[in-house]
């Protein structure tokens, strides 16, 4: 049902799905730029679309309720934000236990636009070796869907040189909300003020 759901979005929506192949083995897959609640809406559509299974990353306020029964059944792991590394042991146990599924994430953690990308996603990954899958959402061309699956190094300043160059022409739904990717760890690429 939820494939043929996805078929009918593709051939009528106004976006195209310009994707690599879903990704054989367990992976991470990046959801950015993150810039709206729509880029849920095309995430979910283009792992239909590709038969993908996955999982999904969100904040427990949206596991509330009525809500929680429906956010669970279409992948949803809450996350509480007081105890994010609890999730991130959590998710590596289930990968090494043997489940197989793509792990969205949505790295800037909020659409209101953060200095930084959250390092979740690198963390796990590295803790369960698993690839990177680059997802993406571009408003100036009207194309989303997966980009290219990296295998990162430990390297975290060239892994993530290699992510920003993916993302350097990828808007957004809204570019005025689109966030560098960057993570913490690396610092300010910004020049110190001279004394």
């Amino acid at each position: 049902m939820l494939r043929l759901v996805a078929r009918v979005y593709w051939t009528f929506s106004r976006w195209t799905l310009a994707t690599e192949p879903a990704p054989t083995r367990p992976t991470v897959v990046l959801g950015a730029p993150h810039t709206s609640n729509w880029d849920f809406v095309l995430m979910l559509a283009i792992a239909w679309r590709l038969k993908m299974r996955f999982r999904w990353l969100g904040k427990e306020s949206l596991f509330r309720g009525w809500r929680g029964p429906l956010m669970r059944s279409i992948g949803g792991i809450p996350v509480d934000r007081a105890n994010p590394a609890g999730v991130v042991d959590a998710l590596v146990h289930r990968i090494r236990a043997g489940e197989v599924f793509g792990l969205v994430v949505t790295p800037e953690g909020t659409r209101g636009g953060v200095g930084h990308w959250k390092s979740g996603f690198y963390r796990i990954a590295r803790e369960a070796d698993l690839g990177v899958t680059l997802g993406y959402v571009d408003r100036t061309t009207m194309t989303t869907g997966l980009g290219p699956t990296l295998t990162l190094t430990g390297d975290v300043g060239a892994d993530m040189d290699a992510i920003r160059a993916f993302y350097s022409d990828k808007s957004g739904l809204r570019p005025e909300r689109r966030v560098e990717p960057r993570l913490r760890e690396e610092g300010d690429p910004r020049p110190a003020a001279s004394a």
